[in-house]
């Protein structure tokens, strides 16, 4: 065979190597962020984190999403059309044990609180995010860096399966109990949540 042909052909076969070779880890990039299973008592909710762009918040999330932290929290505020909130009480609105140490805010992060948006909740203070998110469910572009208080709020991934579930929770029933506003009546209830792998991740 001529020593160029034979050439050519090892290049084409190191190319279409390289390529498969690429196609692969797009593969893998396409889920490297992970994604949180919520079940609930009204259906369950899957989140998908933004590792790349939240990363403080992404790891505190999944510090409590381990240590099974949110297990018999509740969703303790629901305003349709604005958030539905979760992950600080438990179904008797007392305060959840085990709170880790707040993080700093990434509000600055280009995420935007757009409609099945997972953002963390906080105090007046920017860096006071621990346990507790809200899933948005309008466009609270408002909520964005800088916001009104010049911070914003920390978008930290969206929901990518489950909205059917956050448009049931969000159109409940909901009062001023125990010094609370806007909340469920009828207990929302986090069951578990699950850190999803291999086939069970949403494509």
């Amino acid at each position: 065979m001529h020593p160029q042909k034979q050439s050519r052909r090892s290049i084409f076969a190191a190319l279409g190597a390289a390529a498969l070779a690429l196609s692969l880890s797009n593969t893998a990039l396409a889920f490297e962020n992970p994604q949180v299973a919520l079940k609930t008592t009204m259906g369950e909710i899957v989140l998908e984190l933004d590792q790349e762009n939240a990363p403080k918040s992404t790891a505190n999330f999944l510090q409590y999403v381990k240590s099974g932290f949110y297990k018999g929290t509740v969703f303790h505020r629901v305003i349709d059309g604005f958030m539905i909130q979760a992950g600080g009480y438990t179904e008797k609105l007392v305060d959840k044990p085990g709170v880790r140490k707040a993080i700093a805010s990434e509000s600055k992060n280009g995420l935007s609180n757009k409609p099945y948006t997972v953002a963390m909740a906080r105090t007046d203070n920017p860096n006071s995010a621990t346990s507790q998110f809200f899933i948005n469910v309008g466009d609270n572009a408002g909520l964005d860096y800088p916001g009104q208080d010049g911070h914003g709020y920390t978008v930290f991934g969206r929901v990518v399966k489950g909205q059917e579930t956050v448009d049931k929770i969000r159109a409940v029933v909901v009062d001023d109990i125990r010094g609370m506003q806007n909340v469920p009546v009828t207990p929302i209830v986090i069951q578990s949540t699950t850190l999803l792998k291999g086939e069970k991740l949403v494509k």
